[in-house]
């Protein structure tokens, strides 16, 4: 989790690389070239969409884009735009597509042009609904295996280093903050330590100079009730022993036997590429060599045998960190397919934490949504980004950090915006998990501290309906967030974006702009009751009053 603007500004030339269509909305006057690209190409499948009909899936960073509209394009191979990716679609009027590798889908007037796939499109007619669409994508080809993340993950909040100490996690300090939560009223919970706890990528020791006595970090922060996750990538930082002693072996991703790299003459062909990422340049883990993944889970289990680690955070795994033109040890391994092998490495650990994935829904992985911004604009994308992840079949997601992931929004604290963390902690507080990473103590006055330590509070009470929520899917594989669609189809809930339902019984409307006093919330059909006891017959518009302390919320009766 970085500085968002660094990370875009780093990856902005691999986004491009393979692409031959815009992945944003495309313009009227470029619909024409667009399909004459397509039949130029390769063989493209159009598929008739029905009146009515809208569509979901694909990219869970492109969820505030759905339902898609006309000129939506998207090819998933090498490109998951910061998040998790699914191989499929599904609509409102029960139909589904799949695939079990990537492909590009666009939307015209009246079609869906598949194209560039690099496997065989399943069409299927499910029902009539969007509901009926998932649970048949679910059974058939991502089934829930009965397993959640570690519980904790949802039963309480959880903490993560990174905006507090950014760059330089160390003992002293991250003994402070897990002492800080306690002594400011809020539980103890999961605690992430973030990137700079090793000594170098790939060296997975605490720094000793960092941390002087890190077994007894560990006791005290499990003496304090918190169970302790540690950052990892998959990459290895050149010029190390490790990277030495990994290289000898090829463990890595390699450059092609004709590579010829005009900066450095003398490097011979076939050696470890280097990824450019957002920490600089690094070789990466060629995951397609059991050898690899059983050297990396290794060093994990090192890190639970002799320290008591709890879990992992692993970060990085992107698609576009894997370029297909590098050599790996099982030939045809695809970007696509190394970000599902390093996915699968969390399978061993239950608390573990992802935000690049592909095809790992059903599985009892904990999936972040991108890192957010201190900003409006980007708390509105959490509700339709992460109902979009629940359509995909990764139910065990965690709406990124409250108030955003952002650092540099709160190196000054005249910058924060105190209300925005109000309001963004209301939306984490009823969605499957909770993440503070900001400290609220430093950064809010008296009145809003207290507003979030309310949200904290909510939270303990629906504890017991989110839980059950988690134990459901992990048996059917249903979202645990789900869009108003999902659960009342035919309502014209279609395009709902500013609520969505926990479950099937509960409503939730948060306020997602600055200074709103008043919200009007559209009601399904039925009786509905409110935080107060207030009862409300449904299929129609209300409004209520938003204080700063209001979450507004309606239970089904």
């Amino acid at each position: 989790m970085k500085q968002l603007n660094i990370f875009l500004i780093l990856l902005m030339p691999l986004f491009l690389i393979g692409q031959t269509t815009p992945s944003s909305v495309i313009s009227q006057s470029s619909k024409v070239l667009l399909a004459e690209k397509m039949e130029n190409k390769s063989p493209t499948r159009t598929i008739p969409i029905l009146p009515d009909e809208l569509w979901w899936g694909g990219a869970v960073n492109d969820g505030y884009s759905m339902p898609y509209q006309e000129g939506f394009s998207y090819n998933m191979y090498g490109d998951n735009k910061g998040n998790q990716v699914q191989p499929l679609l599904i609509s409102n009027k029960g139909r589904v597509i799949w695939s079990e590798e990537p492909f590009q889908f666009t939307f015209l007037e009246n079609a869906i042009a598949i194209q560039d796939a690099k496997g065989e499109i399943l069409q299927s007619t499910a029902g009539k609904t969007l509901k009926e669409a998932f649970d048949f994508a679910s059974s058939n080809y991502f089934p829930a295996d009965g397993k959640i993340p570690h519980e904790l993950l949802f039963t309480a909040p959880q903490y993560n280093t990174w905006i507090e100490l950014m760059y330089n996690q160390n003992q002293k300090d991250i003994l402070a903050y897990a002492h800080a939560i306690i002594d400011n009223g809020f539980p103890p919970g999961v605690l992430m330590i973030d990137d700079t706890w090793q000594e170098n990528y790939g060296k997975w020791n605490f720094h000793p100079e960092r941390f002087p006595d890190p077994k007894a970090m560990m006791t005290e922060l499990h003496g304090l009730g918190f169970k302790v996750m540690l950052w990892v990538c998959p990459f290895v930082s050149p010029d190390s022993d490790e990277y030495r002693e990994l290289a000898k072996d090829d463990l890595f991703l390699r450059n092609p036997k004709d590579a010829k790299i005009a900066a450095a003459p003398w490097i011979e062909p076939s050696q470890p590429a280097m990824i450019y990422w957002w920490n600089g340049a690094s070789a990466v883990l060629d995951l397609s060599n059991p050898k690899a993944e059983t050297w990396f889970k290794d060093e994990l289990n090192r890190l639970v045998t002799e320290y008591k680690v709890d879990g992992f955070k692993l970060d990085a795994g992107d698609f576009y960190f894997y370029p297909d033109h590098l050599i790996s040890y099982k030939e045809g391994t695809s970007p696509n397919d190394q970000s599902a092998l390093f996915g699968e490495i969390g399978l061993d650990f239950p608390l573990n934490e992802y935000r690049a994935m592909w095809k790992m829904a059903g599985k009892p992985l904990a999936q972040r949504l991108s890192d957010k911004g201190h900003n409006w604009k980007d708390l509105q994308t959490l509700i339709p980004n992460i109902t979009g992840q629940g359509l995909m079949g990764y139910a065990f997601s965690c709406p990124d950090m409250i108030g955003g992931g952002e650092f540099s929004s709160f190196l000054n604290t005249k910058t924060i915006d105190q209300e925005l963390i109000v309001r963004s902690a209301q939306v984490h507080a009823l969605m499957p998990m909770m993440q503070f990473s900001v400290a609220p103590w430093r950064i809010l006055d008296t009145e809003h501290l207290d507003a979030v330590k309310e949200t904290v509070e909510l939270r303990k009470k629906f504890t017991p309906y989110i839980m059950s929520l988690t134990k459901e899917a992990a048996k059917t594989g249903r979202p645990i967030v789900r869009t108003m669609e999902y659960v009342f189809p035919d309502q014209s809930f279609e395009t709902m974006k500013h609520q969505f339902m926990l479950g099937d019984n509960l409503l939730v409307a948060p306020v997602l702009n600055k200074n709103i006093t008043k919200k009007e919330i559209q009601l399904p059909n039925g009786k509905w009751k409110d935080a107060s006891g207030k009862t409300y017959k449904g299929g129609r518009t209300i409004t209520v009053e938003t204080s700063l302390t209001t979450l507004p919320y309606f239970e089904k009766i």
